[in-house]
């Protein structure tokens, strides 16, 4: 990955984007406050508007390992409506069916990997390297947009760290 690109670089490339999607649920699992994903809309948009194919990356909750109340899922609705284009969800943040699905997204589009928390590697403790560099090879670019986890030296944001989005710059 380089470390820059400029706006006429984008199309076609794909970026991984950090964002921080750790929202309060109800009891339903339902979104009490999107106060979060709001907030990243602008980058995302940004990215989509220049033709990038957009990967986004977070985690909701402490699970120990997989846990159906911390999927993401619920958030794919509130997200795609903010953006107002369909957004896609894989079923795992690394492995071949992401892989997979990156192969067949369009220039413009957006797909959520699962909860990276599901993987003890993305924790503080862990930290792996090795776990970041299956990340970094979904993306040319990797933009770290979750300024509410920006201090934590978790995988994501201490194994690769090369550029902030527009919530970061504030």
């Amino acid at each position: 990955m380089e470390a820059k690109r400029s706006v006429g670089d984008l199309k076609g490339k794909k970026v991984l984007v950090k964002v921080d999607l750790n929202v309060p649920l109800d009891d339903k699992l339902k979104i009490a406050d999107d106060t979060r994903i709001r907030a990243a809309v602008p980058t995302i948009k940004y990215l989509i508007e220049h033709g990038a194919r957009v990967i986004l990356c977070s985690h909701q909750g402490c699970p120990k390992g997989v846990t159906p109340k911390y999927r993401l899922k619920p958030h794919v609705p509130r997200i795609s409506e903010l953006l107002g284009i369909d957004v896609l969800m894989a079923n795992d943040c690394i492995g071949e069916e992401v892989e997979k699905i990156m192969v067949a997204l369009p220039d413009g589009g957006v797909v959520l990997l699962e909860n990276v928390r599901f993987y003890k590697e993305e924790e503080e403790e862990k930290n792996d390297l090795e776990f970041a560099k299956k990340l970094a090879s979904l993306a040319d670019l990797y933009v770290n947009d979750a300024f509410g986890t920006a201090h934590r030296a978790h995988a994501l944001t201490e194994g690769f760290s090369r550029g902030s989005g527009k919530r970061m710059s504030r």
